[in-house]
């Protein structure tokens, strides 16, 4: 009984990770059907998980803060670089009307989406590799902590 219990904290701890990549892979498979939607679903997965087994489980309790805290500061990043990226969209209208077209928007455009393209793919594979990791110790009842977390919940 008393092991049955373990694997069943462990495997919560571990869904804790991995549903916020499956949160992931729903979200752009909407958008590949054509629903254009933005929902932080790679928190609100572990969140859900977290609220409701936390109180049973401590080591839930400590996942799920550290999942969150990951997911809620890669959300954050990817926030900062969209308004960066909407700050030289401006900027380079602004450019483009003041030198009555003179700078060539399109490149600007094309290249912008060209970094962002390889942003994505680079945030994806980061977030897929550490959730994975994190999945992995979590289940074997090791302690991980994500690199590059803003600790929102302690």
């Amino acid at each position: 009984m008393r092991k049955k219990h373990k694997q069943q904290m462990r495997i919560w701890a571990m869904l804790c990770h991995i549903s916020a990549l499956l949160a992931w892979i729903l979200l752009f498979s909407l958008v590949f059907l054509g629903i254009p939607l933005y929902l932080p679903l790679n928190i609100i997965a572990p969140l859900l998980i977290w609220r409701f087994k936390k109180s049973k489980y401590p080591w839930i309790d400590f996942q799920g803060k550290e999942s969150l805290n990951f997911q809620i500061s890669l959300t954050f990043y990817i926030l900062i670089l969209i308004v960066i990226s909407l700050v030289i969209v401006l900027a380079s209208f602004g450019i483009a009307v003041i030198t009555n077209g003179a700078v060539d928007i399109k490149t600007i455009l094309n290249s912008l989406l060209l970094v962002w393209m390889w942003l994505i793919v680079i945030l994806m594979l980061f977030q897929s590799l550490l959730g994975i990791f994190a999945a992995k110790k979590a289940y074997k009842g090791e302690h991980y902590r994500y690199p590059l977390t803003i600790r929102f919940l302690s």
